[in-house]
């Protein structure tokens, strides 16, 4: 079986892409599974540039392929001086708990949302070092918006999918399946992606 290492802490962000992988004797590993943690300075100007950034790091410190992925947040109607983009968690400087993200963000529904709704999109990035080679690849998730009122539900490494309602469900994040999301989140083209190139 062939090994990737997903440069991230955040369980949560591989675990979309664990079980397709599988089917495809590929096994995900996160920086949890290994004995290597870097300080990585994600300081580039997309989630593209981020996750090369990530992605370049870690390849010089283990000989696995490796996966880097980061994502930047749109919101409809908001200025684009209040506009998240990559620092969604990390606001005027400071990094926020989940409390303090979950306020600032219901603010922002209060202020620039229209029937309780706050309609937003996620741009990801992704990119895989293997033997050397370098390829990125991204793609956008929207089709759900933010509201102000919290599910008194929390998922550890998200907790935005307290305030997050897919559209088409009328269903909170937090009260989708794990299996469900997966198949309404569609990532075939980011599994393909992957296995062509490792």
């Amino acid at each position: 079986m062939k090994k990737v290492l997903f440069a991230t802490s955040n369980e949560s962000k591989a675990k979309p892409f664990v079980k397709e992988l599988l089917k495809y004797d590929i096994e995900v590993l996160t920086l949890k599974d290994i004995d290597i943690d870097l300080d990585v300075e994600e300081n580039g100007s997309s989630a593209i540039e981020n996750a090369l950034i990530k992605a370049r790091a870690y390849s010089k410190v283990s000989d696995l392929p490796i996966i880097g992925m980061d994502n930047s947040l749109y919101l409809e109607g908001v200025p684009e001086e209040y506009q998240p983009g990559l620092f969604v968690r990390r606001i005027n400087g400071k990094r926020l708990s989940d409390e303090e993200l979950l306020n600032h963000y219901i603010t922002l529904v209060k202020k620039y949302g229209k029937d309780d709704k706050l309609n937003a999109k996620w741009i990801y990035g992704m990119a895989i070092i293997n033997n050397g080679i370098e390829k990125t690849y991204s793609w956008e998730k929207g089709g759900f918006y933010f509201t102000s009122k919290r599910s008194s539900i929390m998922h550890p490494g998200y907790p935005l999918d307290s305030i997050s309602i897919h559209e088409e469900l009328n269903k909170y994040f937090t009260d989708i399946s794990f299996d469900d999301k997966v198949s309404l989140d569609n990532n075939e083209d980011v599994i393909k992606f992957i296995v062509a190139n490792l």
